[in-house]
C-alpha cells in the first residue's frame, strides 16, 4: 500500500511537465531548439546547356567548345520540335538549335543552314525507283500530319504500316532510320531551316563564345571573347616629390619685378625721347 501511494504521489508531482520529464529537461516555451543557420552554398559553377531538335548533329561544335573552354562544361540534350522554344522560355537550356519558323519575341536567332526535304513512303512504294520526286507528281497520295501523330518517329512508324506518306527533312529521316520505310528527295516543297536561338537578355561572353564556334571563327579570332587580351589595371605612379617640406610655388618669383631691368638706354627712368 505504501509503495502504491509513493508511485501515485510521484505521478502527481510530474503532472504539468511535458512528457513526464523533469523541468530542467524541457524548454520553458516547449519549443524545439532552433537549428544553427545553414551556411550559404558557394555559387554553382557555370554550365552551358544546349538543346537541339532531331536531325541536328552538334557533336563538332561540342568538341570545339571542350577544346577551347574546358573550364565551362557543356550539356546537350535533344527535344521535340514542339518543345524547342519551351526549353528556352523556362530556362532549361541557355541556347537551342531550333527548326524555323519560330516566334522570335524576346529571342535572338542566327539562321545556320537549310534542310533538304524528302518524302517518306512504305518500303516497296513506287517512289523507290526514283532518286528525286516532284511534289506535283504525288497529288493522289495521302499525306499524314506529323504533329498530330506525335512527332516524326511515330509518324514514320505509321508510314511503315502503309497508312500514308510524310514530308520531313532528310536529316530527321536518317536520324530515326525507321525500318520498312524508303525516302527520296522531294522537289517543289518548302524546305526547313536550322537556327541557333537564345533569350536576348541572357546574352553574355559565354554565349558569344559558342556563337563564334558555330559560325566557324577560329580560337584566335578577334571577335571571340576568349581571344581578347585581359585588361591589366595600371598601378598609380609613385609619388616622386618625396616626404620633405613642399617648396613655395615659383609663380610669385616669375612675375616679381627685376630691379636691374629698365636701367639701360631708353629706360623709363631716363625717359624716352
Amino acid at each position: 500500500m505504501a509503495g502504491f501511494m509513493d508511485w501515485e504521489f510521484a505521478e502527481v508531482m510530474l503532472q504539468g511537465y511535458p512528457g513526464g520529464g523533469y523541468c530542467e529537461d524541457v524548454p520553458a516555451d516547449n519549443a524545439p531548439t532552433p537549428d544553427a543557420p545553414a551556411t550559404p552554398d558557394e555559387a554553382a559553377p557555370r554550365v552551358l546547356r544546349i538543346a537541339y531538335v532531331a536531325g541536328v548533329t552538334p557533336g563538332k561544335w561540342i568538341r570545339r567548345w571542350e577544346e577551347r573552354m574546358p573550364h565551362i562544361p557543356l550539356e546537350a540534350f535533344m527535344v521535340d520540335d514542339g518543345a524547342q522554344l519551351g526549353t528556352l522560355r523556362d530556362g532549361q537550356a541557355d541556347m537551342a538549335f531550333v527548326r524555323l519558323p519560330i516566334e522570335r519575341d524576346g529571342l535572338s536567332a542566327i539562321p545556320l543552314y537549310e534542310e533538304q526535304p524528302v518524302v517518306a513512303a512504305p518500303k516497296g512504294h513506287e517512289i523507290s525507283v526514283f532518286e528525286e520526286v516532284a511534289l506535283a507528281d504525288l497529288e493522289q497520295e495521302a499525306f499524314l500530319d506529323v504533329a498530330a501523330l506525335g512527332g516524326p518517329e511515330a509518324a514514320l512508324q505509321v508510314v511503315a504500316a502503309g497508312a500514308g506518306l510524310v514530308i520531313l527533312p532528310m536529316s530527321v529521316v536518317r536520324h530515326f532510320n525507321v525500318k520498312d520505310t524508303v525516302a527520296r528527295r522531294l522537289s517543289g516543297a518548302d524546305g526547313t531551316e536550322i537556327a541557333l536561338a537564345w533569350p536576348t537578355e541572357a546574352t553574355d561572353e559565354v554565349l558569344e563564345e559558342f556563337i563564334g564556334i558555330v559560325r566557324g571563327r577560329t580560337a584566335q579570332s578577334s571577335r571571340q571573347p576568349s581571344a581578347q587580351p585581359e585588361k591589366v589595371k595600371k598601378e598609380p605612379k609613385p609619388d616622386r616629390r618625396g616626404t620633405g617640406a613642399k617648396k613655395a610655388p615659383k609663380v610669385a618669383q616669375r612675375y616679381a619685378p627685376n630691379p636691374d631691368k629698365g636701367r639701360g638706354r631708353g629706360s623709363r627712368k631716363k625717359g624716352k625721347r
